[in-house]
Order: C-alpha cells, then structure tokens, then sequence
C-alpha cells in the first residue's frame, strides 16, 4: 500500500522524471527539485563508459555536493543518478547503505541523505532526497541552495534570513490528503486503551469521546477535515512497517519472536511492541520492606521512552523502519537519522528538547506514551540507575543511526534498600545524585571535572549537584565526605562516607550480592591521573585506611612507572607523588 502524505512536490517532480526517462522523452527534465547526472568517474578519458562499481568515491564527492546544495533549498531536493547527459540509462553500481554513510562522512555529519535503488527500463539507477537543512550545510566551505536548475553560492546570513521564514516548519504537523475517517479503528483504540491506562481524569475523560473530537482534541486534524501526516503515521500509517521487533534468547541465538507488519497504524504496531517486551522482560518481587515492591529486568519507563523516543526524533523521510533487539536482559533501540538539533551523546542528558517532528511528539505526550518535551532521556537515565543497572548506551552509529542500549539485569537488591534509607526521601528521583552516587561507588571519588560530563552539565551546575548530595544523610551521617590531604589551592575532592560504604557491604552481605569495589590501585591511578598528584594522606582518605597502611600501593605504582616522588628523599610533611605516563 503506498500512502501519500501531504504535498510533496520533490518526491512529485521525482515521479515525473522517472516517467519521462521510461518513456524514453527525456530532455533535460531538471528543476529547481531534482537534478539528473551520470554517476562520476565512470568515463575514461577517451569518454569510454567503465564498469561500476559498489564503492566509488568519486560518486559520493558528486552525491555529497549536489545532496548539500538540495538540502540548502527550502523544501530540500531529489538527484537520480545513473543518467548520461544525453538522456542515456547507463545505471549505477554504487551501494545505497554505503552511500548514505559516505555522504554524511563528507558533509561533517551534518547531512542524511535517502538512497534507494529503482529500475527503469531495465537499468538501475539510483534515486536520492535531501531533506530539507536545520542549518547550512556548507561543502567545501561554501554555503550552496538551488536557483532554477543551477547551485549558486549564498551567504549564510541569508540563508538565515530565509530560514526565519520557516524556522516553524514541522513535516509531521502539515496536512496530508487523507480524511479523517480513513483511520483505522483499531488504531483509534489504542490510543484510548493509552489514554485510560494512565490514570489521568482528563486522559479518561478524552478516551470516551467520539472519533472525530477525539482525533481533534488531538490535534491531529486540520479544519478541512484531513488528518496531519503525524495523524496518517499514528492513525493510517505509512504503508511499510515503522517498527520492527526481534526476540533472541542469547546473542546469536534463534529469534523467538518477530513483529514485523505494515499497512497499519504506528500505535497498532507500538501496543503489540510492547505487548511482546512485556512478556519478554520478566518480573522480579523483591523483599519485604523495599518501597519499590516488584521490577522487571529492564525497567517498565526506561523501555517505553526508549522504545518512543525512536519513533518520536527519527527522520521518517527514510524507508528504514525502527528496529528493536530484545537480546536476553538487553534491550536496543536503533532509529534512522543522526542526532538532531545540537544534540549529541555528550549533552543528550540536558540539552533542550529538540525533534524533527514535533507534531508526533506532541501527539504522543497526549496519549501519555512519553514526557510532553519528548526528550525522556533524563527518565530513562534515572531508571536504570535507580534499579542499580548502567546508565543507558546512546550513541550514532554508521548510516547513520541513534542506537540506545539498556542493559538490564536482576534487580540490585542491596543498591535499592541501601537509596532507600537515604534522606531526603526524593533523592532517589535525583537524576544527578543517582548518577554522582553510581559513580563514587564505580570509582572511588569524584571532583567536579571528573563529575561534569557524566552530570552533562557545566561546572556550577555540578558544584551545585555535589553541593546537594553533601547535605544528604544515611542514617544521621553524611554520605560523601572531603577527601582529606589536597593542597588548599586545588579543587575539593569527595569520596563515600565510610558510614555510607559500610552500610551497602552490611547491605550486600544480607542479600549476598557480589559487588566489585575498586581496588586501592585502581583508585590511586585514576585520582592521580586526572588531579595530576597523590599523597598517602589523599589515598588513605580514599580506601577509609591509615595513610601508613597505602604507602605500599604508591611505591608499587612508582615503581610501575605510574607515578614519581615529588621529592627525592621521600620524606617530611607535605610529601606526595606525581602522576606520569607509564612506559611505552
């Protein structure tokens, strides 16, 4: 089934071409959306036609600067390739996945392109969309956009300029050409059976109404009565699958499970999705007296944002549906399209609520299946770490993709009592005290460089963070402490109470939970190696021991070449080692 969204005049003006060409009418058919050119580098110098080839570079450096100069143009544009000047069909060779990653090495990883291979009159060629650019995407340091059917140079301030005039363009929220009576029941339904599940008076109230008032009120219809393209994919869908699920026992093994089914609403494939995880993600009942009662291997919410968050930020101008592997305890995410709007795995965290589709995230808020900012990354986070897990795996990957990896296991037992008898009560819905915790006990200690981009934030921020887990208690005591030893003029260290770390190992031992702590070796390279400096007194205050019980672990690190005295004779107050790179 092919659905048409709203207007698309570059997948219109592609169609068209590709009907001249099969006709065989061709004359020089460009416009200011698409552009026709034979594949580079397939012509010796004599102008003999080569072989083609799956990888040519030359091809993508001609794809990469045509791409960009397309995006540049509001409303983006097409280029198919495998067409001589003369309106010959020579073909291409040149692979589609290969392509698209190639292109977005050259364009600074700033631009995803579409390529997908068609057949006309018997030749192969290939068929690439640019989408339309957030920001300049610059080739060769130059700012290209479509005039007629040429590329000329623009400054990026108009370019800008220009941009203003459509900085509100949301795809997902423009109209398609498709009443709102072509919605699929049973699509319909899910959204109530969402609306009810949560709880909310409001949500309830609007599951109960009609058809029509209920895809209004969610805004997914125009005032003439056609749904929104975010309508057409939540509600119709888009022809091929939006989801796609495998279940595997163990990495490599048979798959159990497969959903896998288009024609149909993204909702109606989301339930069954989650339908499937549900059974797959087994429940856990811990003892009697932990607040949380029961949790499943990987956390209800952290699986639903993850699972949301990769059809809400995706680029749905890609066939590709979203693909999620449910391997053993591990469960990953993987979305077509690059990070979006400045984001990126270094700042996903915190940074302001960015998403190419707006009007599909929005919808999704309304039904409750994700926060009304779409981000849930910072829910996500605080859920694995709360259950005791790592913190979720987010990365871009070749294609290029978002991939988030939650790695679940048995529930930590002794992790979640041990946050349980921490005052305040809400500090265990501290997103940061959770991860500065997870971190100390990981690591050993925490300073504010070290801390700043695991809290994803800047260094006020985390001062302010460590400041607030200080005034924290377990038990009447405190929960970090200073880390004795550091000169007056370097940043403060901290490190978990020894009351703190005592009452975890009590904790352990009761529900017998192997827990790995870092050695003193350990602790001492890592402290020395990012504060440039140890003594006994600082590693002492580290480990809870005497600073006369850790010289040893010094002198070994000495003489491992990790470390160097500050003073040749090694003695007096204030003596310490410095850190150094360990030989080659």
């Amino acid at each position: 089934m092919s659905i048409r969204f709203g207007s698309d005049p570059v997948g219109d003006e592609i169609a068209r071409v590709l009907s001249l060409l099969e006709a065989g009418s061709w004359e020089r058919a460009e416009s200011s959306f698409v552009d026709v050119k034979e594949e580079a580098g397939r012509r010796d110098r004599a102008g003999n036609l080569l072989p083609g080839s799956a990888h040519s570079d030359a091809a993508a450096q001609q794809v990469a600067a045509e791409a960009a100069c397309m995006a540049n143009t509001p409303g983006g544009g097409g280029l198919i390739v495998g067409v001589a000047d003369d309106g010959e069909l020579i073909g291409t060779a040149i692979e589609e996945a290969w392509l698209r990653h190639r292109v977005y090495e050259l364009t600074d990883r700033t631009l995803t392109i579409e390529a997908r291979a068609v057949e006309v009159a018997g030749t192969r060629i290939l068929v690439i969309t640019a989408p339309q650019a957030i920001e300049p995407i610059r080739w060769r340091g130059r700012v290209l956009w479509r005039v007629d059917d040429h590329c000329v140079e623009v400054d990026p301030a108009t370019w800008h300029a220009k941009r203003m005039i459509r900085t509100n363009f949301d795809w997902s929220a423009q109209s398609s050409h498709i009443e709102w009576s072509e919605s699929r029941e049973a699509s319909v339904e899910v959204a109530r059976r969402f609306l009810r599940a949560s709880g909310e008076v409001h949500a309830v109230e609007l599951a109960g109404r009609p058809t029509p008032e209920l895809l209004r009120r969610l805004n997914v219809v125009t005032g003439d009565g056609l749904l929104t393209n975010a309508g057409v994919i939540a509600f119709v869908g888009r022809g091929e699958p939006g989801l796609d699920y495998l279940r595997r026992d163990v990495a490599g093994g048979d798959s159990r499970q497969r959903v896998l089914e288009g024609s149909r609403g993204l909702l109606e494939e989301l339930q069954e999705v989650f339908t499937h995880i549900a059974a797959n993600n087994a429940v856990s009942h811990l003892p009697r007296g932990v607040a949380v009662g029961q949790v499943r291997d990987v956390p209800e919410q952290a699986v639903r944002e993850a699972v949301v968050n990769g059809l809400a930020h995706r680029e749905w101008g890609l066939s590709a549906p979203t693909t999620v592997e449910h391997v053993g305890r591990t469960l990953r995410v993987t979305s077509p399209g690059g990070f979006f709007g400045g984001v990126n795995a270094s700042n996903i965290i915190t940074h302001p609520s960015q998403s190419r589709n707006r009007a599909l995230t929005e919808l999704f808020a309304a039904i409750r299946v994700a926060e009304r900012e779409g981000v849930g990354v910072d829910r996500m986070v605080r859920e694995m770490v709360r259950m005791g897990h790592g913190a979720p795996d987010i990365e871009e990957i070749p294609g290029p993709f978002v991939r988030v990896s939650l790695v679940g296991d048995a529930a930590d037992v002794a992790w979640i009592q041990w946050l349980g008898s921490m005052s305040p009560p809400e500090l265990t819905e501290d997103l940061n005290a959770l991860l500065l915790l997870r971190h100390l006990v990981d690591e050993g200690w925490v300073d504010v460089a070290s801390a700043a981009p695991i809290l994803q934030l800047n260094r006020a921020e985390t001062q302010g963070a460590i400041s607030r887990l200080g005034q924290a208690s377990l038990g009447g005591g405190a929960i970090i402490a200073l880390v004795p030893g550091a000169p007056d003029d370097d940043p403060p260290a901290w490190a978990l109470s020894m009351d703190a770390r005592h009452a975890l190992q009590a904790l352990d031992e009761q529900v017998r939970t192997s827990r790995v702590w870092p050695t003193r070796e350990r602790i001492a390279r890592s402290y020395s190696r990012l504060r440039g400096r140890i003594s006994t007194t600082e590693l002492g205050g580290l480990v809870g021991a005497s600073p006369t019980n850790v010289g040893n672990v010094l002198k070994e690190l000495e003489r491992a070449g990790r470390l160097r005295p500050s003073r040749e004779n090694r003695r007096g107050p204030g003596f310490y080692y410095l850190h150094c790179d360990p030989p080659a």
